[in-house]
């Protein structure tokens, strides 16, 4: 991972690290480009709250597999990001990009939000300064509300949870829906799909724990339908 020199600060310093780790195919550049949304948006986020808790700082270590001869230059980009006087909303700008289709509900984007979720998730609760920096993100990233909503569902309401939210279902769908929907959510969201759309493989924790609340989700709606 080449930063830049450390004369170098603010997001011009930034926007060049990311310029230069570009270089490569399109994969490459998607990884990359997820590794650096991840650091930057998390070291914003941390001022969010006020608070950067000891369980934020493994939540991230725990995404970030980083090998021991790159964490000085992981540290050097999000203490970069962190003390930057530039808002959040430029980082997330420009980070939007990252998806070449330009289409809203971009997968990628909503990989790099439920990743800054399950972050910001990790000392118990979101808190409400957390939220409403989350839903600008996915404004700036065009991730509807419905989608947002699911995001929400599945980590921010853990114990009362709707698991028609988490479906990304209206409440009281057929189960035959149901299960179509919950099969379709699985399969999308296997670990080599997400790796193949631009997730690097050290994430994997991020798709571990989202297949899980997908999971509950499935089993609650289907408990339901069995009389009592």
């Amino acid at each position: 991972m080449s930063l830049p020199a450390r004369g170098a600060s603010g997001i011009g310093a930034l926007l060049e690290a990311i310029r230069t780790m570009f270089v490569g195919d399109a994969t490459l550049r998607r990884q990359v480009g997820f590794s650096i949304a991840m650091i930057a948006l998390s070291a914003k986020m941390a001022r969010a709250d006020g608070v950067v808790t000891q369980d934020e700082v493994r939540a991230f270590h725990k995404i970030f597999e980083i090998p021991p001869d790159e964490l000085r230059n992981v540290q050097r980009l999000y203490n970069l990001a962190q003390a930057d006087t530039a808002g959040f909303e430029v980082y997330a700008g420009q980070l939007a990009n990252l998806c070449g289709s330009g289409d809203d509900n971009c997968l990628l984007l909503q990989d790099i939000l439920d990743g800054l979720f399950f972050i910001a998730e990790a000392d118990g609760i979101v808190h409400e300064r957390e939220v409403a920096y989350l839903s600008r993100v996915a404004e700036i990233f065009r991730i509807d509300a419905l989608h947002f909503e699911r995001l929400l569902a599945r980590h921010a309401r853990p114990l009362g949870a709707d698991p028609y939210a988490v479906l990304d279902l209206p409440a009281n769908t057929d189960f035959p829906v149901v299960r179509k929907r919950y099969r379709t959510l699985v399969a999308e969201n296997h670990p080599d799909r997400l790796i193949a759309r631009g997730m690097p493989a050290d994430f994997i924790a991020i798709a571990t724990n989202r297949l899980a609340a997908i999971n509950s989700a499935y089993e609650m709606i289907e408990k339901s339908q069995v009389p009592a």
